[in-house]
């Protein structure tokens, strides 16, 4: 961009004359509002110095063109270029709707006026004071620079030319600086100037103000630009306000999943061993298990699934398990898997329960008779795998299908009875543990792969733990889509 110096004597002069028919205009202007302000009906003379101040600038523009000294119109092809550009501009700067300039009008904000003259700050100063604004003033990039980042703006009114920094270069720093960016920059140069100022606008400049300045344009151009920015700011206000939030929530959920977590019960060695793994899907998932003793002969094993994931599904199955842990279900023979069910289904009937329905295996051992009593509410069937005479192991499948929880009132459940051999060992999961699907969209076989896993493999320490990274390996990747539990107890001799 060419510098003050730089440009033709012709070009300089009608620079100089149109910034100080601007100071006329700007000041008289100023005048015939603050003399109507104080009931003064008689402007008549003002408005003839503004007529004059005008017709002065039309002469300039004619008499001082470079056209007019060489006796001949230009032709070029750039000057037609920056002719056309400069009638754009002009033309979409000078048509603003009256309304839009009523609305915009009530916006205020405090605006950083930079310009190298005196003159020229102090005429906008004084518009924009009028106009409710707060204002500070620059004499030069290098001082708005400093200003910028040491005071909050809201709107930038920056000059083109300036002998220490340009405005153009001012803008390149503006917008290169992530702190400043987002502050909208109006330029202000006359008409000559019309390619830096294309250049600044292409720059991230928000608009354009030629010099000499219309008080109707000025209060239209600094509105929308305020406006724009009251939008951007309320945006991030919204953005930071929903950061929160999310922040916020995510602790929440943190606490609530170590506090589903801490329910569950620790692992056992004695007079049983039990181990589990727990991976929920989400950070809440809906699965929940517990095991105790309900007298000194009868012990109880039970894990429940509820539908779905998240907050409402992990406050179902804490509330269902709950009620299992402490007997709270009135009428309740605890001792009978059937009985347990029936009263769960009533209890936890889905219309009372924002629709949300869980299954759950429910198993008795009984020490002295060495048997497991169970029963299912559309829950998979518990492995217990048992010790062959012959060497090795088989499985038997614990089942004793029965309707989900909830889904109807008055539903009726039966239990079934097995025997459990010494040495055996007893596996109870959800469906989260086999229903993987593979890459290739196949899904693992209950019967042919999960059950002979199990054989293979159900002697091994850490068998649940074998599980959980088995069919992530079957899922191709460690983030299952559904909620994994997986208990394994093992039956002393």
């Amino acid at each position: 961009m060419a510098s003050e110096k730089e440009k033709s004597p012709l070009a300089r002069l009608r620079h100089d004359l149109r910034t100080r028919v601007n100071h006329i205009l700007g000041y008289s202007e100023i005048l015939r509002e603050e003399l109507a302000d104080g009931g003064a009906a008689e402007t008549e003379s003002i408005e003839k110095i503004q007529c004059a101040a005008r017709q002065l600038l039309d002469l300039a523009e004619a008499s001082f063109s470079e056209a007019s000294f060489a006796g001949v119109a230009k032709s070029s092809t750039e000057h037609v270029a920056a002719s056309a550009k400069s009638e754009k501009i002009t033309d979409a700067l000078q048509f603003v709707p009256n309304e839009a300039i009523d609305n915009r009008s009530k916006i205020t904000g405090r605006i950083l006026v930079v310009d190298d003259r005196q003159e020229n700050r102090e005429v906008l100063v004084k518009r924009l004071k009028r106009q409710g604004h707060q204002t500070a003033q620059a004499e030069g990039g290098r001082r708005a620079l400093e200003m910028l980042t040491e005071s909050a703006f809201d709107l930038v009114l920056l000059d083109v030319l300036m002998p220490d920094i340009d405005g153009y270069s001012v803008l390149g720093r503006v917008k290169a600086n992530p702190a400043l960016r987002h502050i909208p920059v109006i330029m202000i140069s006359a008409l000559d100037e019309i390619e830096a100022v294309v250049r600044c606008i292409e720059a991230g400049a928000e608009d354009f103000l030629p010099k000499p300045f219309s008080p109707t344009l000025l209060r239209a151009r600094i509105g929308a630009s305020l406006e724009k920015k009251n939008f951007r700011d309320q945006e991030q206000a919204y953005l930071r306000q929903i950061e929160e939030t999310r922040k916020r929530l995510e602790k929440e959920l943190q606490e609530a999943a170590r506090y589903v977590v801490s329910i569950l019960p620790p692992p056992m060695e004695e007079p049983f061993s039990i181990s589990w793994v727990y991976d929920p899907s989400t950070e809440l998932g809906g699965d929940s298990f517990g095991y105790h003793w309900i007298d000194e002969s009868h012990f109880a094993i039970y894990l429940l699934d509820v539908c779905g994931h998240g907050v409402g599904a992990a406050l179902m199955s804490v509330a269902a398990i709950n009620v299992i842990r402490n007997h709270s279900l009135p009428d309740t023979d605890f001792l009978d898997p059937a009985n347990v069910l029936s009263s769960l289904n009533e209890a936890f009937q889905m219309e009372r329960h924002n629709n949300m329905f869980f299954t759950i295996w429910y198993g008795v051992y009984d020490a002295s008779s060495r048997t497991i009593c169970h029963s299912s509410g559309g829950h998979p069937p518990a492995l217990l795998l048992k010790p062959q005479a012959s060497g090795g192991d088989r499985v038997e499948l614990l089942r004793c299908p029965g309707m989900l929880i909830g889904a109807m009132p008055a539903i009726s459940y039966r239990s079934a009875t097995t025997e459990v051999p010494a040495h055996s060992r007893l596996f109870v999961f959800c469906d989260g543990v086999y229903e993987i699907k593979r890459p290739d969209n196949t899904m693992l076989d209950f019967d042919d792969e999960f059950v002979p896993y199990l054989i293979s493999n159900g002697r091994s320490p850490s068998i649940a733990d074998d599980v959980l990274s088995w069919v992530r390996l079957m899922r191709g990747g460690d983030k299952l889509a559904d909620d994994f539990s997986f208990l394994a107890m093992d039956f002393s001799a």
